[in-house]
């Protein structure tokens, strides 16, 4: 999404990580998803990414924000995600109880549901970066069991994220791509028809 957001054009190669390409191993040690590979250098960070592309183009202002949304997006990172993957996979971490890993991710989104009551955003009427950095994961823990998530009493997130799930943005982004392999063509994201 920011590299829609800010009109950032690379080539885009989808893989499937339970088969995972060469070239996706040679670009990056860590070998996981996204990889950003630049003439200077290689990024393997989502939020890092980001920042890449928005400081080359941020025509919505979402790297103005307040100290705050830094830190919201570090607990997201270092306390909700964690608790999230323990949660969604419960199969792969079996010495963590995966309602007790729900019920400490949602804290944080209680937190959150507290933020946005009064505003569309987590800092007002305009999305900034911290928004768009924790929505994905906010979306990922929702869907998880979307009938539990649903009876919760956060009703300024749940508008929040349905808000998100339905914008044209985030929407351009989602779309589906043909599995890369080695030799095929370059697909181009985001499509002109995104910008």
């Amino acid at each position: 999404m920011a590299l829609t957001a800010s009109a950032q054009v690379v080539e885009l190669r989808e893989v499937v990580l339970r088969d995972k390409p060469a070239e996706l191993c040679a670009a990056s040690a860590k070998a996981t998803v996204p990889v950003l590979v630049l003439p200077e250098g290689v990024i393997d960070e989502s939020l890092e990414i980001m920042k890449w592309a928005l400081g080359r183009n941020d025509p919505e202002g979402w790297l103005e924000m307040p100290p705050l949304g830094h830190a919201l997006i570090s607990v997201c990172e270092t306390k909700f995600k964690p608790a999230l993957d323990h949660y969604k996979y419960a199969n792969r971490y079996p010495n963590f109880d995966p309602r007790g890993e729900r019920d400490r991710a949602a804290g944080f989104l209680h937190e959150l549901n507290g933020r946005l009551s009064g505003q569309d955003w987590l800092f007002g009427s305009t999305p900034r970066l911290a928004d768009m950095a924790i929505l994905s994961f906010v979306r990922q823990f929702a869907f998880v069991d979307k009938e539990w998530f649903d009876a919760q009493p956060w009703p300024h997130l749940a508008r929040w994220l349905a808000d998100f799930i339905a914008s044209p943005l985030f929407l351009s982004a989602m779309q589906k791509y043909t599995r890369w392999q080695a030799g095929d063509e370059v697909v181009v994201f985001p499509s002109e028809r995104a910008l």
